[in-house]
């Protein structure tokens, strides 16, 4: 709804800062007009009861005209070119692998010498996880951030991150950053001036003077990390008070009640924004809203503050898109996206992090039937927004899909996630993984997974054994899990030492900082004699990696697998084999993934139901053709094999 003395004083502003409102500004002044009232509703639904709200409202203002201005003439050009593509981020040409720099490859120096490799893979979009100043030992893997501004000594420089980003864009990549929107390390500087008893500072967190209002909240806050750090709050010596840390004791969470928290980070993401970075990863958004009475978790405050910084990016740094990092139950998840009027005005990515686990849970019983009770969830998520999808990532596999879609399948919830946990922690008698239970909470009984990809498939397992045919076998179930991902809809993530099969390291547990998180089992250190082995054939590096490398161009010829909300799920015609259409301009990929440990038979009848029924059918995947079968005879697929058929 337009607002005429917000209006003006936006205007005014303007005007204060010399914007060329007629001129080369034009593109901004009419974003910030088509988008304040949407910013200044956001704003008042937050802070409206706050009594300096109006005076820190204009500081809002001022904060996103001076990212405007901060940014690059290079940086607004890059702006323009997306804004034309519209959605931009949607297409199938973005193929992306998160990495850790220092177990990569040492330094953000060293990255840039790594960019052929990405290139020979056929990566153009990398997630850097965090590089930012970050205490040792108490890091969290580098999300208990003491400077959000300083790049952690161990990477480099913040110039060495400049000349990346501007030598990956000379080369049409793409990169995503985090951003700890929830908390801050406890040494941070407002974390260290609030110990010296500041107030200023102390309002940037929740300290409590007793206990009272801590055991109020925690009647009805969740542990997050129950082993290691139970409990929701610290006590601080310094200053004989209580403060929230929902995630480890040295990770303060900040207070957003307080306008110049949201301020201060806003003024942080346009920082991240004009050092080029494409994709903002903001960690945790779940959390990032407090309330007494409720799980502190998903609230509609935490949905207003994404969509206002939403909104505010869209203004000054439009080129630049958000993933929220919220790992929930589909039916939250969707919500990020945003509800409603904002409708596609909140987060443009979210991580299929239901998928992603939907598929191990495929993998282990060799049954669909579990994952397609999810897909009407996941379906609704709105055009102009994606997935990330993966296989895995830095963090843990947790089994948080809802029970009824277990039940949906016929499965007890209790058992079947027993089940899972047994088989890929390597109890459950046959099972070929080897992982580990994270978190597990004797109270509940609920427990995550860590374990590598290549772990988990039972790589590590059989090459211990030697068995040949136990290798191959692993190495076509890595295969299938990549593949059913890359081509489901979203931007594939890589996760680092997955391209060459690296199994679980285990160094993790001769370091202090690390020793008491199997999550660093998965993080592998990079050797990278072990990866040169991608150039001598037939050893198991070269393998994955060649095939990777063929998934991911397949991915980039075929335009229909672009994220245009185009996927079709098959009818389960065989329990074992999960099937999807996408089709776009003419063009129509079926994509069907045996995750049975025999052949699996699909009839014929499968590729025609849906209308238009091929004749013949090209798989990319192995370079044959396919005539269309009669509806009683069946296309046959091997032991955890796939196709990708055109047709």
């Amino acid at each position: 709804m337009y607002t005429f003395g917000v209006h003006e004083h936006i205007n005014a502003v303007l005007k204060e800062h010399q914007v060329d409102v007629a001129g080369e500004d034009n593109s901004f002044y009419t974003r910030f007009l088509a988008d304040t009232s949407a910013i200044f509703e956001l704003y008042l639904q937050l802070y409206e009861h706050h009594p300096a709200a109006e005076q820190l409202f204009n500081d809002v203002i001022v904060t996103i005209i001076k990212a405007y201005q901060q940014r690059s003439a290079v940086l607004k050009q890059r702006d323009q070119s997306k804004l034309q593509q519209e959605h931009w981020f949607l297409s199938n040409k973005i193929n992306g692998m998160s990495l850790y720099v220092d177990r990569f490859c040492g330094n953000l120096q060293n990255m840039q010498t790594k960019l052929d490799y990405f290139e020979e893979l056929g990566v153009n979009f990398l997630h850097l996880m965090p590089v930012f100043e970050s205490p040792a030992n108490e890091s969290d893997g580098g999300y208990a951030v003491s400077n959000f501004r300083k790049v952690d000594e161990r990477f480099g420089t913040l110039e060495d991150l400049q000349q990346l980003q501007e030598e990956m864009r000379r080369r049409d990549m793409y990169l995503m950053l985090d951003i700890v929107l929830n908390h801050t390390s406890h040494k941070h500087e407002w974390a260290e001036k609030a110990k010296q008893g500041i107030k200023q500072y102390q309002d940037y967190f929740y300290f409590y003077s007793d206990r009272s209002l801590p055991d109020q909240y925690d009647k009805t806050m969740p542990e997050i990390f129950p082993e290691s750090s139970p409990g929701n709050f610290t006590y601080i010596e310094e200053c004989n008070k209580w403060v929230m840390t929902v995630f480890h004791h040295y990770q303060w969470d900040l207070n957003y009640t307080n306008p110049l928290v949201f301020i201060e980070m806003l003024d942080t993401i346009f920082f991240y924004a004009n050092l080029g970075v494409d994709i903002l990863r903001i960690d945790a958004p779940a959390f990032i809203w407090k309330q007494l009475g409720t799980t502190c978790q998903n609230l509609p405050q935490a949905h207003a503050l994404l969509r206002l910084i939403k909104q505010c990016v869209q203004v000054a740094t439009p080129g630049m898109a958000i993933l929220g990092e919220a790992i929930v139950a589909p039916k939250e998840i969707m919500k990020y996206f945003g509800t409603d009027n904002y409708t596609a005005r909140e987060c443009d990515f979210a991580y299929n992090a239901t998928h992603m686990a939907l598929q191990w849970d495929m993998l282990a019983t060799g049954d669909t039937k579990v994952m397609l009770a999810a897909q009407e969830e996941l379906l609704k998520k709105p055009y102009g927004t994606s997935w990330i999808t993966y296989t895995r990532c830095h963090d843990d596999i947790g089994l948080g899909y809802d029970d009824s879609m277990i039940e949906q399948a016929g499965y007890n919830a209790y058992a079947h996630r027993k089940f899972l946990k047994d088989y890929y922690s390597g109890v459950h008698p046959g099972s070929t993984a080897i992982g580990a239970l994270f978190s597990s909470n004797p109270k509940t009984g609920d427990a995550r997974i860590s374990g590598s990809l290549a772990s988990l498939c039972g790589l590590e397992k059989a090459l211990n054994e030697k068995d040949e045919t136990a290798i191959d076998l692993s190495i076509q179930k890595i295969l299938l899990m990549q593949a059913h991902s890359f081509f489901l809809g979203g931007v594939p993530m890589l996760f680092y030492g997955d391209e060459v099969g690296y199994t679980n390291d285990y160094t993790y547990l001769q370091d202090e900082g690390k020793s008491y998180d199997n999550r660093w089992m998965h993080r592998p250190l990079i050797d990278w004699k072990k990866n040169k082995k991608t150039e001598k054939k037939g050893t198991v590096e070269q393998i994955i990696f060649d095939s990777t490398k063929k998934l991911l161009s397949i991915r980039k010829q075929v335009h229909a697998v672009a994220d245009h909300s185009n996927i079709v799920w098959l009818t389960p015609h065989n329990v074992h084999v999960a099937g999807y259409i996408r089709q776009k301009n003419g063009q129509r990929l079926f994509c069907v993934f045996n995750f049975s440990n025999s052949s699996s038979f699909l009839t014929w009848f499968a590729f025609k139901e849906k209308g238009g029924a091929p004749s013949v059918l090209y798989d990319h995947w192995s370079g044959k053709k396919y005539e269309t079968g009669a509806d009683h005879e069946f296309f046959v697929l091997p032991p955890y094999g796939f196709a990708l058929l055109e047709g």
